[in-house]
């Protein structure tokens, strides 16, 4: 029985060492590409947060200025004229890290993320309206 195994294994060429070192030169070449994988991977991210960060509006709020507030409830129930952006409230105090406190004509005043706000410009921004006189244009007789 023992000269037909040894046998076998001659016939197949199956040799156990060579065939370790084989499977452990496939499991480091499997490392490899996982890690090459996991590099690509945190270089997207990297790339993708650098984008992202590059294009973040950075808002600055001072005290008395006029905001707007964007009502995120509205976006359940939207209607297809309905302003989402409720305002003007005032600006109170500007706290760090983003909050802001904020009071309307009639509110107490109420802390809301800077995010959510947007500055109010009350008035005419585009300057003085202009006004034309259409006067009256007769038609030139033909010779």
């Amino acid at each position: 029985m023992e000269h037909r195994a040894l046998w076998a294994i001659k016939t197949l060429n199956f040799d156990l060492a060579s065939a370790g070192e084989k499977r452990l030169l496939e499991l480091h070449e499997l490392e490899e590409l996982r890690m090459n994988a996991y590099d690509c991977a945190s270089v997207y991210k990297a790339r993708t947060k650098e984008w992202h960060d590059k294009h973040i509006n950075k808002k600055e709020f001072h005290e008395g200025d006029k905001v707007l507030l964007y009502n995120s409830r509205l976006k359940l129930f939207p209607g297809k004229l309905k302003s989402r952006w409720s305002g003007p409230f005032e600006v109170k105090k500007v706290f760090p890290h983003g909050a802001v406190e904020v009071c309307g004509k009639d509110l107490e005043s109420f802390k809301v993320n800077g995010q959510r706000l947007k500055i109010y410009y009350e008035g005419d921004t585009l300057g003085k309206v202009l006004s034309l006189e259409l006067k009256e244009f007769t038609s030139i007789p033909s010779t």
